[in-house]
């Protein structure tokens, strides 16, 4: 005999799990950070290691001042942090779970099999 779905209750547990509207449009903001190739970029070279901004601008062969308006975006949103030497700034993603994010991305782009 065949199971069949419970809507009701898939509807009622749904529902219960569901997070508040404020904390999904948060979430919305966040992944909308990410969206943009310069930033994920800039990521995925403080995946690697801790870099300046002219190690940046090099790497990315941008201008400091692009270069600097995305580190503050990524910094408001706590995905990188700075700490100064010297008379320079050198960045770094902020916490592990910036760097899993990242991670996950990856592995789920380069991931063996079909996609249909």
């Amino acid at each position: 005999m065949e199971k069949r779905h419970d809507h009701a209750e898939a509807i009622k547990l749904a529902r219960e799990n569901m997070p508040k509207d404020e904390l999904l449009c948060d979430l919305g903001d966040l992944f909308k950070i990410f969206g943009d190739t310069t930033r994920i970029k800039i990521l995925y070279l403080l995946f690697e290691s801790e870099l300046c901004v002219l190690d940046m601008t090099e790497l990315l062969g941008m201008e400091q001042s692009a270069v600097s308006h995305q580190l503050k975006i990524l910094k408001d949103a706590k995905l990188i942090a700075s700490r100064r030497e010297g008379k320079m700034n050198v960045y770094f993603l902020s916490d592990d779970h910036v760097r899993s994010i990242i991670g996950q991305g990856f592995e789920h782009l380069t991931e063996e099999g079909e996609r249909e």
